[in-house]
């Protein structure tokens, strides 16, 4: 949140002089809200009230979270709109925000970064202009309306691969930067994860198997739903990235290791291989605490089916271990077709993170998806993918139409994929006939934690 008077500041820093000394006016308030606040509830049902849940979320990527920026600028106009939000002449990404700080001037959020927003505009414009109805509902006329929340925001948003200028003479002066040295847009550290994973086509999905666990996809189309995101495509300007984040990853699946299998991972993976693909029509939940996708609020709990489609109490500890896995990875394909990404597109899985070292657990999510599995060791993918992007800018510049393809960039170096697992045959298809009764298992489920039935009450 820039103070009135920060440009100046930024354009006129001393090379003698220490940033921090010479930005300490340069805020008007000094502690930003960061992506783990989620006080902005109200603010959220506000802005979907206005808008319209399923139209905010085909608009600009999400439907309204309580992280994202639009909704904390709402919260700061209601609470200290006097002190701050008056006194601010720019509100920059974190992202954006280190940019401006390297150019010596505002510099414009980059469209993959700015899709998490509430405020952006996904689909029209190439994703580089703001969301009107967004930003009406988000800025009272009182506070100076839509208009100007766009003029703290800037006049838009820049492609990814766009170069920005050079970096400043304070930089050149202080910590000898050649003053050629051009700086390209920076953006967030998932959209750039997705480049150090080495995606680089639609069909290219990404997941990261840890304590939570997220979905990366590179998708030609966008259908945004009211689970997960929808963002532009960091390294191709014409398409889009899926993201899907889940709570209850290696939560629930270490739960089960010590139920069901003594902590012994190598038992764990004898009991999966004990009950066969589709686990003879079992389907368990386990939300071991509160789940974003699909959001279940404040409720958390296990609940399971059996091949009937009735609720029981238990499995046994092949079919109990088998479920955990299936589940999540059924959650995955289902969710990710919510978003736009076609099931038949999906070529290949990079899997990373803890969980990605074991390969029962791979087996499941290559025969779920029906596509090979291949693994990265890269613990740095989000730094790694922020130098990719900076030379795919950088070799843009004089490149016909003014964008290298990043599976270019890629080609001049090694992404060291490992295969892990290959599609059992006839998985994909047990699997595609069991998603319709997942889904609406798990649409019974999401309505007991509403109406607290007690044919569908919650089972620890």
């Amino acid at each position: 949140y820039w103070a009135r008077g920060a440009s100046a500041l930024l354009c006129e820093l001393k090379p003698t002089r220490s940033l921090r000394e010479q930005l300490e006016k340069a805020f008007a308030r000094l502690e930003s809200p960061i992506w783990a606040d989620s006080s902005t509830g109200v603010q959220c049902s506000q802005l979907e009230a206005a808008v319209g849940r399923d139209v905010l979320a085909k608009a600009t990527g999400s439907r309204a979270y309580e992280r994202f920026t639009g909704n904390q600028i709402a919260k700061i106009i209601a609470e200290e709109q006097a002190e701050v939000y008056d006194c601010c002449e720019r509100i920059s990404l974190v992202s954006s925000a280190m940019c401006s700080i390297f150019i010596g001037s505002y510099a414009p959020p980059d469209s993959s970064d700015g899709s998490g927003t509430n405020c952006n505009n996904l689909q029209d414009d190439g994703g580089l202009t703001w969301y009107w109805p967004a930003l009406e509902a988000l800025a009272p006329e009182a506070a100076g309306g839509a208009e100007g929340l766009r003029a703290r925001l800037g006049p838009g948003l820049c492609e990814s691969h766009r170069v920005l200028g050079c970096v400043s003479p304070y930089f050149a002066n202080r910590y000898g930067f050649s003053k050629n040295c051009i700086v390209v847009a920076w953006s967030g550290d998932n959209p750039c994860s997705l480049a150090g994973l080495g995606l680089q086509a639609p069909g290219d999905v990404a997941v990261s198997l840890g304590t939570s666990d997220t979905m990366f996809a590179m998708m030609a189309k966008a259908s945004p739903g009211c689970d997960g995101h929808v963002l532009r495509n960091p390294v191709d300007p014409s398409s889009y990235m899926g993201m899907l984040c889940f709570k209850n990853g290696s939560l629930a699946r270490e739960q089960v290791l010590k139920d069901h299998c003594q902590g012994d991972w190598e038992k764990m993976a004898h009991m999966c291989a004990e009950s066969p693909v589709g686990n003879n029509g079992s389907i368990g939940f386990y939300f071991q605490s509160p789940e974003i996708t699909p959001t279940t609020g404040d409720k958390a709990g296990v609940w399971r089916f059996d091949s009937d489609g009735k609720a029981v109490d238990s499995f046994d500890s092949s079919t109990e271990v088998r479920a955990v896995l299936e589940g999540k990875f059924l959650a995955m394909r289902s969710f990710a077709q919510g978003i736009g990404m076609d099931p038949a597109e999906v070529k290949r899985i990079i899997a990373t993170g803890g969980a990605s070292a074991n390969m029962s657990i791979l087996q499941v999510l290559s025969d779920v998806f029906g596509v090979p599995v291949l693994t990265l060791e890269q613990s740095d993918s989000a730094s790694l993918g922020a130098a990719l992007r900076a030379c795919q800018g950088h070799l843009s510049l004089g490149a016909s139409g003014g964008l290298v393809p990043f599976s270019q960039i890629l080609a001049k170096g090694k992404m060291d994929y490992k295969p892990a697992a290959n599609p059992a045959h006839g998985a994909r298809e047990v699997y595609t006939k069991m998603l319709d009764r997942f889904n609406e298992l798990q649409n019974k489920v999401l309505a007991s934690l509403q109406d607290g039935s007690p044919a569908k009450k919650r089972r620890e």
